[in-house]
């Protein structure tokens, strides 16, 4: 039986082996896409005397901050963040109790002919009951992290709030020797928060959502193998 266990797993390794190896599929996620309003405006026919077209001309006293939807934002990624927690408890208790007869309604013994018997003296007293407990708990746990990203993406508004705040998203995919790094970058920003080069930190993001992860070669040695993750959530110690 072992044996034929053994000839399995030597097969499905060859097997898998032998695999030709996927296509360079690009892993970046979906990212919304851009509602009816983003629909590039339709060249209208020119107005005789204007040297504008109102399908692709810019606004005239505007710069070239993101503001419609469909319009693009640099959001520099600076972010930084370090935590570290430590607690510590110790408790302690000791309770005694002693309980002594000495003596049973004026004599020195209890019950009634013939069962009348005398209390027995241990030392100077004649304990009936002794009862001491004592208990004791003490923990310490500490706990820290540190993490830090720096990173340049280039994200779309996707929406535009009736606030006037700008919902935008992006993502950035980066493949080097089988290995591919996927920045992606969702969050809310105002207007009067982007640089007039058209670029925001994001620092300035409110209900930021930052991805960084990698997947290929380095991701997957970075893990453990199929059955190391197979024994571990059957192995009941």
């Amino acid at each position: 039986m072992l044996q034929r266990i053994l000839l399995i797993l030597a097969a499905v390794a060859v097997l898998s082996s032998c695999v030709k190896p996927g296509e360079n599929a690009s892993v970046i996620p979906t990212i919304t896409p851009p509602p009816s309003e983003a629909e590039e405006i339709a060249d209208g026919e020119p107005n005789p005397g204007s040297l504008f077209n109102p399908g692709n001309a810019e606004y005239l006293f505007s710069d070239s901050r993101a503001r419609r939807v469909g319009d693009i934002v640099l959001v520099n990624i600076v972010e930084s963040s370090r935590a570290e927690n430590k607690a510590e408890t110790e408790t302690g208790r000791e309770s005694s109790m002693n309980l002594a007869v000495d003596a049973w309604f004026g004599n020195h013994a209890f019950g009634v002919a013939p069962f009348r018997r005398e209390i027995p003296q241990i030392g100077e007293s004649r304990p009936f009951v002794d009862v001491s407990s004592s208990s004791e708990f003490e923990g310490t746990g500490e706990t820290s992290r540190e993490s830090s990203i720096t990173a340049t993406v280039a994200a779309r508004v996707i929406n535009v709030l009736p606030g006037g705040l700008l919902q935008v998203e992006g993502a950035r995919e980066i493949r080097v020797n089988s290995e591919t790094q996927i920045v992606v970058v969702r969050g809310l920003v105002r207007p009067r928060d982007i640089g007039s080069d058209n670029s925001i930190y994001s620092t300035h993001m409110a209900d930021a959502r930052i991805e960084y992860y990698g997947e290929g070669v380095v991701s997957d040695k970075q893990r453990p193998g199929w059955l190391v993750r197979l024994l571990d959530n059957v192995w009941p110690f």
